[in-house]
């Protein structure tokens, strides 16, 4: 039975049975996760940024309220790939054999781009932030107690959220083949877009010009490269379209 011809709780049972899958695969990785924990955040506590800080925990229960929240981080990570392959056996079955074959390709892309934004934001953005909050203490008198739940959470919200905006391009693309957004449109937006883009970096960085330029204009050439990359979706498309029509 073709896309097409399924009903509309057909196509709601095909998504329960994808949804599950994933349920099933997180689970797995989380328990995974619980033995990646324990070596990761020692590995994060004892990096650079971290050494020079003492590590306190204000409540009995903030060391397991890490470790789980580590282990949740990894079981998001190792699921990811198992996400982005039943997203695209949902939606593949409407494209056409070409277009199945690239968007196949985009998962690995997409896997890659997301290590990359953690890469960038834990060792380029996260240690700058790091040091001129230290600094500023200095600067305030202020002898600053760390809190390891209060470190991991402002760790997790600075480099997590740089793992999903490096999405963008695949995402476009993605999109563009589609047929649902166009780079004419994303240039039309372009001033929304970049409007957004800022208000994201100033909620991610400290209030200071240095380190929110280094997070706007990061972010500027990837909504740039995901313009670049949805051209050529767009005239990929275009093609196939004309080619289609001859034939």
């Amino acid at each position: 039975m073709s896309r097409q011809d399924m009903t509309i709780f057909e196509h709601l049972e095909e998504l329960r049975k994808r949804l599950m899958i994933v349920v099933v695969f997180f689970f797995i990785a989380v328990i995974g996760g619980l033995f990646l924990a324990k070596p990761l955040i020692h590995y994060l506590q004892h990096a650079d940024e971290a050494a020079a800080l003492t590590m306190n925990a204000f409540r009995v229960t903030d060391p397991l309220k890490i470790y789980f929240q580590m282990a949740f981080v990894i079981g998001i990570i190792l699921t990811s790939p198992v996400i982005l392959y039943q997203l695209w056996a949902f939606v593949s079955p409407g494209l056409h054999e070409k277009e199945r074959r690239v968007t196949l390709s985009y998962i690995p892309a997409s896997v890659v781009l997301f290590l990359g934004g953690l890469s960038f934001s834990y060792f380029i953005l996260f240690p700058y932030i790091i040091h001129f909050m230290m600094n500023l203490s200095g600067d305030l008198n202020i002898e600053q107690v760390i809190g390891i739940n209060e470190y991991f959470q402002f760790l997790f919200q600075t480099t997590i959220p740089f793992g999903f905006l490096f999405q963008l391009p695949v995402v476009t693309l993605f999109l563009t083949r589609l047929g649902i957004i166009t780079p004419m449109f994303l240039g039309q937006v372009r001033r929304y877009a970049y409007f957004i883009l800022l208000v994201i970096a100033a909620l991610i960085t400290p209030p200071d010009v240095i380190s929110h330029m280094m997070v706007s204009i990061p972010l500027f050439i990837l909504y740039e490269v995901s313009i670049f990359v949805s051209k050529i979706g767009y005239n990929k498309a275009q093609q196939a379209e004309a080619q289609s029509a001859a034939e």
